[in-house]
Order: structure tokens, then C-alpha cells, then sequence
């Protein structure tokens, strides 16, 4: 038997290797490009496709992957807004790429952001029962996705200006790399998005007042706990720890005047016995003995 044999024994290929490679894709072929009409749309790829298709003036779309540090962005930012409802009830939050329509002087089109608001205020509330929404978001949030040059454009160009035409107040677009991560206000006059300022690093929501949060926190993901004492959320941050904490310090300012009160009257005691012995000494030496002055 030779070197290279002795090197590189035969084996047999195994079930994975004999499959034709098409065999071994378990995702269903995508129908992106494909022609279909609105209704065929919301009967047959809404919600009952393996991929998530966005419908665009009769074209299906397929919604693209992000990768894991901007899925881990934008499950931070999830929770701070969910955080942020609970605290201050006026608004509803969605995600789970519910869709909605935006029908636009270049044609009617069916977006599903990755994150969604609804203000209370809007005229078109979000039932429970919903699985689109039948109004106009009053926040849009897309984790972008880089795998494409495509998937890039239909983000920070194409939905954009759906989204601004549409009416969206507000747009974020979240990534790590700073050149593809943007905050957009829509400007009610012209109908176009400009950028929100970012005064010391923070992004103030106007669609929801009191909601802010630091660019900076968006790469760093601080836990919850160190939120309580961050002057940029504290103010809606994790309201049940908070309550928790107040509660805790009052408990332990309640302990610490009753165990003051304790020691005052420990040393009063001891004042009075303190007295008490002195003057015991003082008749004693007048020759009178304590107890004969009870009697």
C-alpha cells in the first residue's frame, strides 16, 4: 500500500454527499420578482409562506436576513421601547413583521417592519386581533441588512421615501456600521425626512415624548440594571425595579430611624440608671439608705 494511500484511507461518502446539493437546501425556493396581484398577496404569501415576502406595486419582495450584531441592536432597542410603553402606556408596539399598506402616487405597496409604533393617538388603532395594520405607523424600524447591495438600497433609499410619501413620522434604520445606521423625522411641510439631531450623542423621539436614547448604547447594550441610574432613561427605565429600589430604600431608612430611636432610648436608659446610682451613693453617705426612702 503506498504513502499517499496510508495518508488518505478510502472511505465511503456519506448520505449527505451522495444527495444531489439541491436535496440539501430544506428552504423553499423563493418567489422573489414574481407578478402576482394584492389579493393573491395577502391570501397566499401575507402569512402563509416560509419566507417573508413584501409586496411592491405587484411584485413580491423577499424580506432579507440581518446579521446577529444588528439582530442583537435591534432586540436592545426593542426592549428599551417595550420598557418605555409599560412605564408610560401611549403608544403600542409591535414587530413579528406585521404589515401594512401604503398606497403612493407611484403605486401601492405592503411593508413589514421589523419594529413598529402605533401612538394612542393615531386614528387607526392596533387591535389585539390584528395581524396588519390597516393605518399608517407612526414609527418605522428596520434592522438593515447587508448581505446585498440590493438589500442596503431598498432600506436607506427605497423605503424611505415610501416611508416619507406614506406619511411615517419617524424612521430608524439600524446597523453598527454608522454610515448605514440613520434616524429620520419626517418634515410635515415638504413631506421629506431629515435626520434628528443628535444633541450629546442622543436621539429624542418626537412621535414619543420622553422616549431618548444614547447612539452609543446602541453598540454597547448596557444590562437593564446599570439603566436605573443612566440620567438618559431613568426617568422610564425598568419602572417596577424602580418602585422596587424606592421601596427598599425606605424599608431600610424605616430600620435605620428605628434602630436610632433604639440606641437613644438605650442611652437614656443608661443615663437614668447612670443617675440613679449616683444619687444612691450621695444618701448613702448621708447615711441614709435608698430603700428606706421608699418605704
Amino acid at each position: 500500500m503506498s504513502d499517499q494511500a496510508l495518508a488518505h484511507p478510502q472511505r465511503s461518502p456519506t448520505t449527505a454527499e451522495r444527495l444531489p446539493p439541491s436535496d440539501l437546501d430544506f428552504s423553499p425556493p423563493s418567489e422573489a420578482g414574481r407578478r402576482v396581484s394584492e389579493e393573491v398577496y395577502w391570501r397566499d404569501y401575507y402569512d402563509q409562506s416560509e419566507i417573508c415576502y413584501e409586496w411592491n406595486n405587484g411584485v413580491l419582495e423577499e424580506k432579507p436576513v440581518s446579521n446577529q450584531e444588528t439582530f442583537l441592536i435591534y432586540a436592545w432597542l426593542l426592549r428599551l421601547l417595550a420598557t418605555f410603553v409599560a412605564s408610560r402606556p401611549i403608544a403600542a408596539l409591535t414587530g413579528l413583521d406585521m404589515g401594512f399598506r401604503l398606497a403612493l402616487p407611484t403605486g401601492t405597496v405592503i411593508r413589514r417592519p421589523d419594529m413598529a409604533v402605533v401612538h394612542n393617538a393615531n386614528p387607526k388603532p392596533l387591535l389585539l386581533q390584528d395581524n396588519s395594520y390597516h393605518g399608517i405607523y407612526d414609527l418605522c424600524i428596520e434592522a438593515l441588512s447587508d448581505l446585498k447591495r440590493a438589500d442596503i438600497e431598498r432600506d436607506t433609499r427605497q423605503k424611505k421615501r415610501e416611508y416619507a410619501a406614506g406619511g411615517v413620522p419617524e424612521y430608524y434604520i439600524l446597523h453598527a456600521d454608522p454610515e448605514l445606521r440613520a434616524f429620520y423625522r419626517r418634515e410635515p411641510v415638504s413631506g421629506r425626512y431629515h435626520p434628528i439631531p443628535e444633541v450629546d450623542g442622543i436621539i429624542a423621539s418626537a412621535v414619543l415624548p420622553g422616549f431618548q436614547f444614547r447612539v452609543a448604547d446602541l453598540l454597547r447594550r448596557p444590562e437593564d440594571a446599570m439603566l436605573l441610574d443612566d440620567p438618559v432613561y431613568a426617568n422610564f427605565v425598568l419602572p417596577g425595579w424602580q418602585k422596587d429600589r424606592l421601596r427598599a430604600e425606605t424599608e431600610a431608612n424605616r430600620a435605620d430611624a428605628e434602630a436610632k430611636r433604639a440606641q437613644a432610648a438605650a442611652q437614656r436608659a443608661d443615663a437614668e440608671a447612670q443617675r440613679a446610682n449616683v444619687m444612691a451613693a450621695r444618701l448613702r453617705e448621708l447615711g441614709i439608705e435608698p430603700d428606706d426612702l421608699q418605704d
